[in-house]
Protein backbone atom coordinates (compact mmCIF):
# COMPACT_ATOMS: atom_id res chain seq x y z
CA UNK A 1 0.00 0.00 0.00
CA UNK A 2 1.21 3.25 -1.11
CA UNK A 3 2.23 6.29 1.63
CA UNK A 4 2.04 9.56 1.13
CA UNK A 5 2.36 13.01 3.44
CA UNK A 6 -0.35 14.47 1.78
CA UNK A 7 -3.46 13.93 -0.19
CA UNK A 8 -5.99 16.08 -1.64
CA UNK A 9 -9.31 15.04 -2.34
CA UNK A 10 -10.60 16.79 -5.58
CA UNK A 11 -8.63 18.99 -7.70
CA UNK A 12 -10.66 22.85 -7.54
CA UNK A 13 -9.16 25.27 -4.73
CA UNK A 14 -7.34 21.68 -3.33
CA UNK A 15 -4.77 22.34 -6.27
CA UNK A 16 -3.50 25.00 -4.33
CA UNK A 17 -2.70 23.62 -1.20
CA UNK A 18 -1.19 20.50 -3.57
CA UNK A 19 0.94 23.07 -5.21
CA UNK A 20 2.95 24.70 -2.12
CA UNK A 21 2.74 21.12 -0.85
CA UNK A 22 4.92 19.86 -3.70
CA UNK A 23 7.28 22.92 -3.80
CA UNK A 24 8.25 21.86 -0.17
CA UNK A 25 9.06 18.43 -1.08
CA UNK A 26 6.33 16.39 0.25
CA UNK A 27 5.39 13.06 -1.24
CA UNK A 28 1.90 13.91 -2.15
CA UNK A 29 -1.47 12.44 -4.25
CA UNK A 30 -4.34 13.80 -5.43
CA UNK A 31 -7.77 12.19 -6.81
CA UNK A 32 -10.20 13.16 -8.63
CA UNK A 33 -13.26 11.36 -10.29
CA UNK A 34 -13.95 13.98 -12.75
CA UNK A 35 -12.57 16.06 -15.46
CA UNK A 36 -9.38 17.95 -12.93
CA UNK A 37 -10.28 21.71 -12.24
CA UNK A 38 -13.19 21.46 -10.24
CA UNK A 39 -17.01 22.53 -10.25
CA UNK A 40 -15.79 26.16 -11.35
CA UNK A 41 -13.63 25.23 -14.26
CA UNK A 42 -15.47 22.47 -15.45
CA UNK A 43 -19.55 22.83 -14.77
CA UNK A 44 -19.85 26.25 -13.11
CA UNK A 45 -18.85 29.44 -13.03
CA UNK A 46 -16.09 29.65 -15.79
CA UNK A 47 -17.72 27.94 -18.74
CA UNK A 48 -21.42 29.68 -18.22
CA UNK A 49 -19.58 33.59 -18.35
CA UNK A 50 -18.70 32.24 -21.87
CA UNK A 51 -22.56 32.48 -22.45
CA UNK A 52 -23.24 35.06 -19.91
CA UNK A 53 -21.51 37.83 -22.12
CA UNK A 54 -22.80 36.97 -25.33
CA UNK A 55 -26.38 37.32 -23.74
CA UNK A 56 -25.11 40.74 -22.22
CA UNK A 57 -24.35 42.07 -25.39
CA UNK A 58 -27.30 40.87 -26.86
CA UNK A 59 -29.27 42.63 -24.22
CA UNK A 60 -27.61 45.88 -24.04
CA UNK A 61 -27.99 45.82 -28.21
CA UNK A 62 -31.61 45.57 -27.82
CA UNK A 63 -31.65 48.43 -25.03
CA UNK A 64 -28.85 50.57 -27.44
CA UNK A 65 -31.79 52.69 -29.13
CA UNK A 66 -32.36 54.50 -25.79
CA UNK A 67 -29.14 56.54 -26.25
CA UNK A 68 -29.33 56.86 -29.94
CA UNK A 69 -27.46 53.92 -31.44
CA UNK A 70 -29.73 51.16 -33.29
CA UNK A 71 -27.64 47.76 -34.13
CA UNK A 72 -30.25 46.02 -35.24
CA UNK A 73 -31.37 42.48 -34.31
CA UNK A 74 -27.88 40.71 -33.51
CA UNK A 75 -27.76 36.96 -34.84
CA UNK A 76 -26.70 34.21 -33.14
CA UNK A 77 -23.38 32.05 -34.09
CA UNK A 78 -23.95 29.39 -31.80
CA UNK A 79 -20.98 27.15 -32.81
CA UNK A 80 -18.75 29.98 -31.94
CA UNK A 81 -20.06 30.53 -28.82
CA UNK A 82 -19.75 26.63 -27.92
CA UNK A 83 -16.47 26.55 -29.03
CA UNK A 84 -15.16 29.67 -26.90
CA UNK A 85 -17.55 27.54 -23.88
CA UNK A 86 -15.43 24.00 -24.64
CA UNK A 87 -12.04 25.82 -24.83
CA UNK A 88 -12.51 27.01 -21.30
CA UNK A 89 -13.66 23.63 -19.90
CA UNK A 90 -10.86 21.59 -22.07
CA UNK A 91 -8.68 23.62 -19.88
CA UNK A 92 -8.59 20.29 -17.38
CA UNK A 93 -6.93 18.10 -19.73
CA UNK A 94 -3.87 21.10 -19.75
CA UNK A 95 -3.82 20.58 -15.78
CA UNK A 96 -3.71 16.42 -15.98
CA UNK A 97 -1.14 16.81 -18.05
CA UNK A 98 1.48 19.40 -16.05
CA UNK A 99 0.22 17.11 -12.85
CA UNK A 100 1.37 13.55 -15.01
CA UNK A 101 4.93 15.62 -15.05
CA UNK A 102 5.58 15.53 -11.22
CA UNK A 103 7.65 12.82 -9.96
CA UNK A 104 6.64 13.04 -6.33
CA UNK A 105 2.94 13.19 -7.24
CA UNK A 106 0.51 10.26 -7.45
CA UNK A 107 -2.67 10.77 -9.61
CA UNK A 108 -5.62 8.76 -8.51
CA UNK A 109 -8.38 8.93 -10.96
CA UNK A 110 -11.53 7.04 -9.86
CA UNK A 111 -13.92 7.93 -6.75
CA UNK A 112 -12.66 7.93 -3.45
CA UNK A 113 -13.81 7.29 -0.17
CA UNK A 114 -12.62 6.45 3.19
CA UNK A 115 -11.40 3.16 5.33
CA UNK A 116 -10.13 4.56 8.29
CA UNK A 117 -8.67 8.05 9.44
CA UNK A 118 -5.85 7.92 7.27
CA UNK A 119 -6.48 5.76 4.42
CA UNK A 120 -8.41 5.37 1.22
CA UNK A 121 -9.66 2.98 -1.43
CA UNK A 122 -9.76 4.41 -4.92
CA UNK A 123 -12.64 2.56 -6.98
CA UNK A 124 -12.41 2.89 -11.03
CA UNK A 125 -15.03 2.43 -13.69
CA UNK A 126 -13.33 -0.81 -14.21
CA UNK A 127 -14.01 -2.50 -11.42
CA UNK A 128 -10.82 -2.16 -10.11
CA UNK A 129 -9.97 -0.83 -6.30
CA UNK A 130 -6.31 0.47 -4.95
CA UNK A 131 -5.73 1.26 -1.96
CA UNK A 132 -3.66 3.90 0.22
CA UNK A 133 -2.76 5.80 3.16
CA UNK A 134 -1.49 9.44 3.57
CA UNK A 135 -0.63 11.48 7.23
CA UNK A 136 -2.31 14.52 6.22
CA UNK A 137 -5.58 15.18 4.11
CA UNK A 138 -7.26 18.14 2.38
CA UNK A 139 -10.89 17.12 1.59
CA UNK A 140 -11.93 19.26 -1.00
CA UNK A 141 -14.58 17.29 -3.18
CA UNK A 142 -16.93 19.94 -3.84
CA UNK A 143 -20.66 19.26 -3.89
CA UNK A 144 -22.99 18.08 -6.38
CA UNK A 145 -26.70 19.26 -7.92
CA UNK A 146 -29.53 17.99 -5.86
CA UNK A 147 -32.36 16.56 -8.05
CA UNK A 148 -36.25 16.91 -5.83
CA UNK A 149 -38.17 13.82 -5.94
CA UNK A 150 -40.81 14.17 -8.68
CA UNK A 151 -42.73 11.74 -10.24
CA UNK A 152 -41.87 10.92 -13.84
CA UNK A 153 -38.62 12.89 -13.58
CA UNK A 154 -36.33 10.39 -14.56
CA UNK A 155 -38.86 8.93 -17.17
CA UNK A 156 -38.76 12.39 -19.00
CA UNK A 157 -35.23 13.26 -18.68
CA UNK A 158 -33.58 16.31 -17.40
CA UNK A 159 -30.52 18.00 -16.90
CA UNK A 160 -28.53 19.48 -14.21
CA UNK A 161 -25.52 22.11 -14.69
CA UNK A 162 -23.18 18.54 -14.24
CA UNK A 163 -24.73 17.24 -17.50
CA UNK A 164 -25.29 20.79 -19.30
CA UNK A 165 -21.74 20.73 -19.56
CA UNK A 166 -21.36 17.16 -21.13
CA UNK A 167 -23.68 14.89 -23.02
CA UNK A 168 -26.41 17.25 -22.66
CA UNK A 169 -25.23 20.31 -23.66
CA UNK A 170 -27.51 21.40 -26.75
CA UNK A 171 -26.64 21.38 -30.55
CA UNK A 172 -28.88 24.93 -30.43
CA UNK A 173 -30.44 27.01 -28.14
CA UNK A 174 -33.76 24.89 -26.92
CA UNK A 175 -37.37 26.87 -28.42
CA UNK A 176 -38.51 26.55 -24.86
CA UNK A 177 -36.71 25.68 -21.32
CA UNK A 178 -38.46 24.88 -17.95
CA UNK A 179 -36.06 25.83 -15.03
CA UNK A 180 -36.63 24.28 -11.59
CA UNK A 181 -35.27 26.67 -9.14
CA UNK A 182 -34.74 30.54 -8.12
CA UNK A 183 -31.10 30.56 -6.84
CA UNK A 184 -28.68 31.92 -9.08
CA UNK A 185 -27.78 29.11 -11.19
CA UNK A 186 -31.59 29.36 -12.76
CA UNK A 187 -31.34 33.01 -13.18
CA UNK A 188 -28.20 33.36 -15.03
CA UNK A 189 -29.62 30.25 -17.18
CA UNK A 190 -32.92 32.42 -17.65
CA UNK A 191 -31.00 34.97 -18.92
CA UNK A 192 -28.47 33.04 -21.23
CA UNK A 193 -31.23 31.05 -22.89
CA UNK A 194 -33.82 34.18 -23.26
CA UNK A 195 -31.00 36.24 -24.97
CA UNK A 196 -30.76 33.17 -27.04
CA UNK A 197 -34.75 32.70 -28.16
CA UNK A 198 -35.55 30.32 -25.72
CA UNK A 199 -39.12 30.47 -24.21
CA UNK A 200 -37.75 30.30 -20.36
CA UNK A 201 -40.47 29.37 -17.50
CA UNK A 202 -38.77 29.66 -13.95
CA UNK A 203 -40.58 27.21 -11.14
CA UNK A 204 -39.63 28.73 -7.63
CA UNK A 205 -40.58 26.82 -4.53
CA UNK A 206 -40.44 29.91 -2.47
CA UNK A 207 -42.61 33.35 -3.21
CA UNK A 208 -40.05 35.09 -4.90
CA UNK A 209 -37.02 34.02 -6.98
CA UNK A 210 -33.51 35.02 -5.39
CA UNK A 211 -34.73 34.77 -1.82
CA UNK A 212 -31.58 35.45 -0.41
CA UNK A 213 -31.30 38.82 -1.52
CA UNK A 214 -32.91 42.03 -0.94
CA UNK A 215 -36.45 42.42 -1.23
CA UNK A 216 -36.90 44.97 -3.47
CA UNK A 217 -33.80 43.27 -5.63
CA UNK A 218 -35.56 40.27 -6.09
CA UNK A 219 -38.59 41.99 -7.41
CA UNK A 220 -36.66 44.09 -9.56
CA UNK A 221 -34.76 41.01 -10.95
CA UNK A 222 -38.46 39.40 -11.64
CA UNK A 223 -39.65 42.57 -13.46
CA UNK A 224 -37.04 42.46 -15.90
CA UNK A 225 -37.50 39.11 -16.57
CA UNK A 226 -40.83 39.52 -17.17
CA UNK A 227 -40.49 42.23 -19.48
CA UNK A 228 -37.76 39.52 -21.55
CA UNK A 229 -40.96 37.28 -21.77
CA UNK A 230 -39.36 34.73 -18.78
CA UNK A 231 -42.12 32.92 -16.78
CA UNK A 232 -42.04 33.27 -13.22
CA UNK A 233 -43.92 31.04 -11.33
CA UNK A 234 -43.28 31.37 -7.63
CA UNK A 235 -44.76 29.09 -4.76
CA UNK A 236 -45.04 26.14 -7.15
CA UNK A 237 -43.82 22.99 -6.78
CA UNK A 238 -42.94 20.35 -9.29
CA UNK A 239 -45.12 17.39 -8.94
CA UNK A 240 -44.91 15.15 -11.89
CA UNK A 241 -43.17 15.50 -15.66
CA UNK A 242 -43.66 13.20 -18.26
CA UNK A 243 -42.71 13.05 -21.99
CA UNK A 244 -44.74 12.68 -25.34
CA UNK A 245 -42.91 12.74 -28.55
CA UNK A 246 -39.96 14.98 -28.16
CA UNK A 247 -42.22 17.66 -26.03
CA UNK A 248 -41.60 17.10 -21.93
CA UNK A 249 -44.10 18.38 -19.83
CA UNK A 250 -43.81 19.31 -16.11
CA UNK A 251 -46.82 19.80 -13.62
CA UNK A 252 -46.77 22.32 -10.79
CA UNK A 253 -48.90 23.03 -8.08
CA UNK A 254 -49.30 26.32 -6.58
CA UNK A 255 -48.68 26.01 -2.73
CA UNK A 256 -51.37 28.83 -1.61
CA UNK A 257 -54.12 28.49 -3.98
CA UNK A 258 -53.59 24.33 -4.77
CA UNK A 259 -54.21 24.89 -8.78
CA UNK A 260 -51.73 22.97 -10.66
CA UNK A 261 -50.46 24.33 -14.00
CA UNK A 262 -48.92 22.11 -17.04
CA UNK A 263 -45.84 23.73 -18.73
CA UNK A 264 -44.80 22.16 -22.16
CA UNK A 265 -40.87 22.45 -23.14
CA UNK A 266 -38.25 20.76 -24.85
CA UNK A 267 -36.25 20.91 -21.99
CA UNK A 268 -36.26 20.42 -17.68
CA UNK A 269 -32.89 21.99 -15.83
CA UNK A 270 -32.68 21.39 -12.32
CA UNK A 271 -31.37 24.10 -10.52
CA UNK A 272 -32.37 23.66 -6.85
CA UNK A 273 -29.40 23.65 -5.17
CA UNK A 274 -26.61 21.58 -4.22
CA UNK A 275 -25.77 18.82 -1.72
CA UNK A 276 -22.45 17.76 0.11
CA UNK A 277 -20.05 14.82 -1.51
CA UNK A 278 -18.92 14.40 1.97
CA UNK A 279 -21.25 11.27 1.86
CA UNK A 280 -19.60 9.59 -1.62
CA UNK A 281 -16.55 10.07 0.55
CA UNK A 282 -17.49 7.75 3.67
CA UNK A 283 -16.24 10.36 5.63
CA UNK A 284 -17.85 8.92 8.93
CA UNK A 285 -14.91 5.99 8.81
CA UNK A 286 -12.50 8.82 8.90
CA UNK A 287 -13.73 10.16 12.24
CA UNK A 288 -14.66 13.27 10.17
CA UNK A 289 -18.08 14.66 11.46
CA UNK A 290 -20.41 16.49 9.56
CA UNK A 291 -23.60 18.17 10.10
CA UNK A 292 -27.54 18.00 9.74
CA UNK A 293 -27.54 18.55 6.02
CA UNK A 294 -24.26 16.77 5.56
CA UNK A 295 -21.84 19.64 5.39
CA UNK A 296 -18.06 18.62 6.49
CA UNK A 297 -17.75 20.98 10.26
CA UNK A 298 -14.43 22.84 10.27
CA UNK A 299 -13.48 25.61 12.30
CA UNK A 300 -11.67 28.69 11.50
CA UNK A 301 -8.45 27.48 10.84
CA UNK A 302 -10.24 24.57 8.16
CA UNK A 303 -9.89 21.96 11.01
CA UNK A 304 -12.35 18.72 10.68
CA UNK A 305 -12.90 16.86 14.12
CA UNK A 306 -10.50 13.90 13.21
CA UNK A 307 -6.55 15.61 13.44
CA UNK A 308 -4.64 16.33 10.53
CA UNK A 309 -7.87 16.59 8.17
CA UNK A 310 -9.03 19.58 6.99
CA UNK A 311 -11.50 20.24 4.64
CA UNK A 312 -12.35 23.65 2.33
CA UNK A 313 -14.22 24.81 -0.53
CA UNK A 314 -18.10 23.86 -1.23
CA UNK A 315 -18.15 20.30 0.81
CA UNK A 316 -17.74 22.88 4.09
CA UNK A 317 -21.17 23.91 3.43
CA UNK A 318 -19.84 27.92 4.23
CA UNK A 319 -20.80 29.97 0.59
CA UNK A 320 -20.05 28.21 -2.81
CA UNK A 321 -18.08 30.23 -4.56
CA UNK A 322 -14.61 29.65 -6.10
CA UNK A 323 -13.32 32.93 -4.49
CA UNK A 324 -14.33 31.59 -1.02
CA UNK A 325 -12.71 28.19 -1.55
CA UNK A 326 -9.45 30.25 -3.03
CA UNK A 327 -9.65 31.88 0.35
CA UNK A 328 -9.68 28.96 2.61
CA UNK A 329 -6.85 27.20 0.31
CA UNK A 330 -4.58 30.60 1.13
CA UNK A 331 -5.14 30.25 4.54
CA UNK A 332 -4.58 27.04 4.49
CA UNK A 333 -1.58 27.11 2.85
CA UNK A 334 -0.46 29.50 5.72
CA UNK A 335 -1.24 27.35 8.32
CA UNK A 336 0.60 24.08 7.08
CA UNK A 337 3.49 25.45 5.75
CA UNK A 338 4.48 28.53 7.11
CA UNK A 339 5.61 27.48 10.40
CA UNK A 340 4.15 31.30 11.77
CA UNK A 341 0.77 31.81 13.94
CA UNK A 342 -2.28 29.92 12.55
CA UNK A 343 -4.92 32.20 10.56
CA UNK A 344 -8.29 32.04 10.77
CA UNK A 345 -10.37 32.36 7.66
CA UNK A 346 -12.36 35.46 7.32
CA UNK A 347 -15.73 35.43 6.15
CA UNK A 348 -16.87 38.46 7.54
CA UNK A 349 -16.75 40.11 4.18
CA UNK A 350 -17.57 37.36 1.38
CA UNK A 351 -19.05 38.78 -1.95
CA UNK A 352 -20.83 37.59 -4.70
CA UNK A 353 -22.45 38.34 -8.07
CA UNK A 354 -25.36 36.51 -9.80
CA UNK A 355 -24.50 37.10 -13.13
CA UNK A 356 -27.83 37.63 -14.82
CA UNK A 357 -29.13 40.67 -16.18
CA UNK A 358 -29.37 43.02 -14.75
CA UNK A 359 -26.20 42.07 -12.53
CA UNK A 360 -26.58 41.25 -8.89
CA UNK A 361 -24.01 42.00 -5.90
CA UNK A 362 -23.75 41.54 -2.17
CA UNK A 363 -21.39 41.98 0.56
CA UNK A 364 -22.73 41.66 4.55
CA UNK A 365 -25.74 41.56 5.49
CA UNK A 366 -29.95 42.34 4.32
CA UNK A 367 -31.84 44.68 5.63
CA UNK A 368 -34.01 42.06 6.97
CA UNK A 369 -30.68 40.19 8.96
CA UNK A 370 -29.60 43.33 10.60
CA UNK A 371 -33.56 44.07 11.79
CA UNK A 372 -33.51 40.42 13.08
CA UNK A 373 -30.29 40.84 15.23
CA UNK A 374 -31.31 44.26 16.69
CA UNK A 375 -28.36 45.84 14.93
CA UNK A 376 -29.11 49.46 14.63
CA UNK A 377 -28.64 50.65 10.69
CA UNK A 378 -29.24 53.57 8.55
CA UNK A 379 -30.15 52.75 4.35
CA UNK A 380 -29.60 54.76 1.34
CA UNK A 381 -30.41 54.17 -2.12
CA UNK A 382 -28.81 56.03 -4.64
CA UNK A 383 -29.87 55.16 -8.76
CA UNK A 384 -28.05 54.70 -12.00
CA UNK A 385 -29.87 57.59 -13.41
CA UNK A 386 -28.96 59.95 -10.42
CA UNK A 387 -25.12 60.18 -11.59
CA UNK A 388 -23.97 60.66 -15.29
CA UNK A 389 -22.69 57.82 -15.80
CA UNK A 390 -25.62 56.19 -15.64
CA UNK A 391 -27.83 59.04 -17.38
CA UNK A 392 -25.50 58.35 -20.15
CA UNK A 393 -26.21 54.42 -20.20
CA UNK A 394 -29.76 55.72 -21.25
CA UNK A 395 -31.11 55.09 -17.59
CA UNK A 396 -34.16 57.83 -16.30
CA UNK A 397 -35.63 58.90 -13.31
CA UNK A 398 -38.35 56.17 -13.35
CA UNK A 399 -37.41 53.79 -15.62
CA UNK A 400 -38.66 50.71 -14.81
CA UNK A 401 -34.80 49.21 -15.08
CA UNK A 402 -33.21 52.21 -13.53
CA UNK A 403 -30.85 49.80 -10.92
CA UNK A 404 -29.44 50.99 -7.61
CA UNK A 405 -26.81 50.36 -4.85
CA UNK A 406 -28.30 50.37 -1.14
CA UNK A 407 -26.03 51.09 1.40
CA UNK A 408 -26.28 49.76 4.83
CA UNK A 409 -24.51 51.40 7.36
CA UNK A 410 -24.09 50.95 11.51
CA UNK A 411 -22.75 52.76 14.63
CA UNK A 412 -19.04 54.24 13.58
CA UNK A 413 -19.60 54.66 9.55
CA UNK A 414 -19.39 50.95 9.40
CA UNK A 415 -20.29 49.09 6.54
CA UNK A 416 -22.76 46.32 7.48
CA UNK A 417 -24.07 45.96 3.90
CA UNK A 418 -23.89 46.44 -0.01
CA UNK A 419 -26.20 45.54 -2.38
CA UNK A 420 -26.45 46.54 -6.50
CA UNK A 421 -28.22 45.52 -9.09
CA UNK A 422 -27.80 46.97 -12.20
CA UNK A 423 -24.86 46.68 -14.97
CA UNK A 424 -21.41 46.38 -13.77
CA UNK A 425 -22.68 46.08 -10.01
CA UNK A 426 -19.79 43.68 -9.39
CA UNK A 427 -16.83 46.01 -10.40
CA UNK A 428 -18.61 48.36 -8.66
CA UNK A 429 -19.12 45.93 -5.20
CA UNK A 430 -15.54 44.95 -5.35
CA UNK A 431 -13.98 48.07 -3.63
CA UNK A 432 -16.36 47.74 -0.61
CA UNK A 433 -14.99 44.66 0.15
CA UNK A 434 -12.18 45.85 0.29
CA UNK A 435 -13.36 48.26 3.00
CA UNK A 436 -14.96 45.98 5.03
CA UNK A 437 -12.15 43.50 5.23
CA UNK A 438 -9.60 46.42 6.39
CA UNK A 439 -11.70 46.97 9.11
CA UNK A 440 -12.53 43.98 9.92
CA UNK A 441 -8.35 43.11 10.17
CA UNK A 442 -7.72 46.29 12.88
CA UNK A 443 -10.67 44.97 15.03
CA UNK A 444 -9.80 41.83 15.39
CA UNK A 445 -6.31 43.06 16.65
CA UNK A 446 -7.86 46.22 18.30
CA UNK A 447 -9.75 43.69 20.33
CA UNK A 448 -5.96 41.24 20.89
CA UNK A 449 -4.81 44.18 22.44
CA UNK A 450 -7.48 46.33 24.19
CA UNK A 451 -5.59 44.81 27.74
CA UNK A 452 -2.49 46.63 26.74
CA UNK A 453 -1.72 49.58 29.10
CA UNK A 454 -1.17 51.47 25.76
CA UNK A 455 -2.30 51.56 21.73
CA UNK A 456 0.37 54.40 20.26
CA UNK A 457 -1.96 54.06 17.19
CA UNK A 458 -3.64 52.53 14.63
CA UNK A 459 -1.05 52.59 12.11
CA UNK A 460 1.15 50.69 15.07
CA UNK A 461 -1.64 47.37 15.00
CA UNK A 462 -1.94 47.85 11.20
CA UNK A 463 1.40 48.29 9.74
CA UNK A 464 -0.57 47.65 5.98
CA UNK A 465 -2.90 50.61 6.65
CA UNK A 466 -2.44 52.51 3.23
CA UNK A 467 -0.89 49.16 1.20
CA UNK A 468 -2.03 46.95 -0.87
CA UNK A 469 -2.50 44.16 1.75
CA UNK A 470 -6.46 44.77 2.07
CA UNK A 471 -6.73 43.21 -1.15
CA UNK A 472 -4.25 40.45 -1.45
CA UNK A 473 -6.32 39.38 2.01
CA UNK A 474 -9.71 40.08 0.51
CA UNK A 475 -12.26 37.78 -1.64
CA UNK A 476 -12.30 38.87 -5.09
CA UNK A 477 -15.14 37.83 -6.92
CA UNK A 478 -15.04 35.05 -9.12
CA UNK A 479 -15.54 35.59 -12.15
CA UNK A 480 -15.21 39.28 -12.61
CA UNK A 481 -13.09 42.01 -14.17
CA UNK A 482 -12.31 42.15 -10.68
CA UNK A 483 -9.32 40.37 -10.63
CA UNK A 484 -7.43 41.83 -13.34
CA UNK A 485 -6.80 44.41 -11.01
CA UNK A 486 -6.63 42.49 -7.55
CA UNK A 487 -4.44 39.89 -8.91
CA UNK A 488 -1.88 42.17 -10.59
CA UNK A 489 -0.12 42.62 -7.44
CA UNK A 490 1.07 38.85 -7.30
CA UNK A 491 2.97 39.71 -10.09
CA UNK A 492 5.03 41.61 -7.71
CA UNK A 493 6.55 38.86 -5.79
Amino acid sequence: MKQFDLAVVGSGAGLMVLEEALNQGLRCAILEESKFGGTCLTKGCIPSKMLVYPADFIREAQRSRRFGVDVGTPSIDWDTISTRMWEQINFHQTIEKNLEKIPNLTIYKGRGSFTSPYSMVVRYPDGAEEHFRAEKFVIAAGARSFVPAIEGLEDAGYLTSETFFGPGFPQKPWDSLVIIGSGAISAEFAHIFSAFGTQVTIVARSGRILSKEEEEISQFVTRQFEHCGIRVLTDSVPVKAYREGTTKHLTVKNRVTGEETTVPCQEILIASGVRSNADRLCVDKAGVAVDEKGWIQTNLYLETSQKNIWALGDINGKYQFRHKANHEAQILMENLFSGGEKKEVNYHSVPWTIFTHPQVSRVGMTEAELKEKGIPYKAAKNYYSEVVGGRAMGYREGDDDNGFVKMLVGENKSILGVHIVGPQSSVLLQPFVYLMNEGYRCRRKLEKARDAKEIDGLRILCPHLGSYAPINDSMIIHPSLNELTAWVFEKLR
